[in-house]
């Protein structure tokens, strides 16, 4: 196929584009932590599209580098949210945290990590006619986990402003589409 290299050509293919503001993340919260995964929905002011990597085997040879592919490797995922005037997005990431390790005791409330690891689906959403935007594509992140909720700066001189805060997570892995699982070697994602 020849590429077009005129203006209408471009505008065909790109048409308007996929726009990094519509997005939705939704979290379901590990039992224990009575968490309202539609508020944290709706408070989550930016995300993104998680990476995953393959590492690289190096095998010399003969003077040279060989170079084969390694295992796959998911960097850390990480969302921002705004903080809700009742501090209830904070306090469900507090408490999902504690539950992992408590602050005082250094106690882990829950050990499984099928009962701590929950999904968090991300889905990147096109500017249509419909109510919240049509879905273009999702990516499941599975058994994901908190590992660090960010400070939150407070000062005088901080005016006109909303206060926010990070949200780190672990996860296992991520796969592409639907909230079914999928088979090993599987990952729901289409090479043609």
């Amino acid at each position: 196929m020849a590429i077009t290299s005129n203006v209408s050509g471009f505008l065909q293919q790109v048409r308007q584009g996929v726009r990094p503001n519509m997005f939705q993340v939704d979290i379901t919260f590990p039992d224990g932590v009575s968490g309202d995964s539609e508020l944290a929905s709706f408070m989550c002011k930016s995300a993104a599209l998680p990476a995953s990597n393959v590492g690289v085997i190096e095998v010399p040879f003969r003077g040279r580098t060989v170079k084969i592919a390694g295992d796959r490797t998911f960097d850390n995922w990480t969302a921002t949210f705004i903080n809700d005037k009742d501090m209830k997005i904070r306090s469900y990431f507090e408490k999902w945290l504690e539950q992992i390790n408590t602050h005082q005791a250094n106690t882990a409330g829950v050990i499984d990590p099928t009962e701590y690891g929950r999904s968090v689906m991300i889905r990147q959403l096109e500017k249509d006619s419909s109510d919240n935007g049509s879905e273009l594509r999702s990516y499941k992140l599975w058994y994901a986990f908190p590992t660090s909720a960010s400070a939150i700066d407070l000062a005088y001189d901080s005016n006109d402003q909303i206060e926010e805060f990070s949200v780190e997570f672990q996860y296992s892995y991520w796969t592409v589409g639907d909230d079914s699982d999928t088979t090993a070697g599987d990952s729901g994602i289409g090479i043609s």
